[in-house]
């Protein structure tokens, strides 16, 4: 069956997540908060503006109004471009090249594809978790960097911590899409499989596909969220004046996984960018949509999202 070329799958791709990122940075913004929160502070000892999902939708929104779950949108969207653009157009030569036809190359190229793009887009998500920690006092959780733009974070930090500076956490973030991935391709083709089984829905709609990545993203969240949070904290680390990260220990750290917010983010992820990314596959394709094992099919990390 007829694919579209990798150029047009990461346009595809990068549009629909980036369109579905419209829809998860309220939820992101709620799991950075619930990340940071007991960050190097023993249990009991630290106060906790937030409580739960809902509870802490309704903070934020109080703290920073409608628009504060909101925050970090521009980052999130380049982050989202950058990383699934990459990670899409690196997945599609792999298929086109046979390399997922071989065993375990699905899972393979899915991890390869993955890091490359978490590598690429970590700038942007290294900005869009710092402006994402920002809010008033009484509500600050972590280190409040006080950027202002995206483009006035990028200056700063280039300045403190010159180009490697815009890196910092990469090394977190790249297993974290790498995990989530891996554990998407390696769970959609038997959860889409069970769902034809069930016989829910006609065999040939993509309402079936839809399905089994949402079971999918369940495994996703499960295996990711503990990178998840590492990467958030270590994203917003303040620096010294010498632009030297700040390290201390986590003695009795506990923190909120901010699970709830991550399968909330990841199944409307999912819903938004598949329907999106196979919507414009088939007017890119005239119909030739490949509906077996196809990114389409999957959320993207930050997926935990991933991505």
């Amino acid at each position: 069956m007829e694919t579209v070329p990798p150029a047009v799958d990461l346009v595809l791709g990068a549009s629909a997540c980036c369109l579905a990122c419209v829809f998860t940075n309220p939820l992101e913004v709620v799991k950075t908060r619930l990340q940071l929160q007991g960050e190097l502070q023993a249990r009991g000892t630290y106060p906790r503006p937030y409580h739960g999902f809902i509870a802490s939708v309704a903070a934020v929104a109080r703290a920073d109004g409608l628009w504060g779950l909101q925050k970090g949108l521009a980052a999130g969207l380049l982050y989202q471009g950058l990383m699934n653009g990459v990670r899409f157009y690196c997945y599609s030569l792999a298929c086109q090249a046979g390399l997922t036809q071989q065993p375990g190359g699905t899972v393979v190229a899915g991890a390869v594809a993955g890091a490359l793009g978490a590598f690429v887009g970590s700038p942007a998500y290294l900005i869009k978790t710092q402006l994402q920690a920002q809010t008033v006092a009484a509500m600050a959780v972590g280190h409040q960097h006080n950027h202002q733009t995206v483009l006035g974070a990028l200056e700063t930090i280039w300045r403190q911590q010159g180009l490697l500076g815009l890196w910092q956490g990469v090394g977190a973030a790249v297993p974290r899409v790498m995990v989530g991935s891996a554990a998407q391709l390696a769970t959609f083709a038997s959860a889409k499989a069970w769902v034809q089984k069930q016989q829910w829905l006609p065999e040939d709609s993509w309402l079936v596909a839809l399905a089994g990545g949402m079971i999918s993203s369940i495994a996703v969240v499960v295996v990711m969220t503990p990178f998840d949070v590492v990467s958030t904290r270590l994203y917003n680390q303040p620096v010294d004046t010498a632009g030297r990260v700040s390290r201390g220990g986590s003695r009795g750290d506990r923190g909120e996984l901010g699970a709830p917010s991550q399968h909330t983010r990841t199944h409307t992820h999912t819903l938004t960018h598949s329907h999106s990314h196979m919507h414009s596959q088939r007017h890119a394709d005239t119909g030739q949509v490949c509906k077996h094992i196809n990114w389409a099919c999957l959320l993207s990390p930050r997926v935990p999202g991933t991505g």
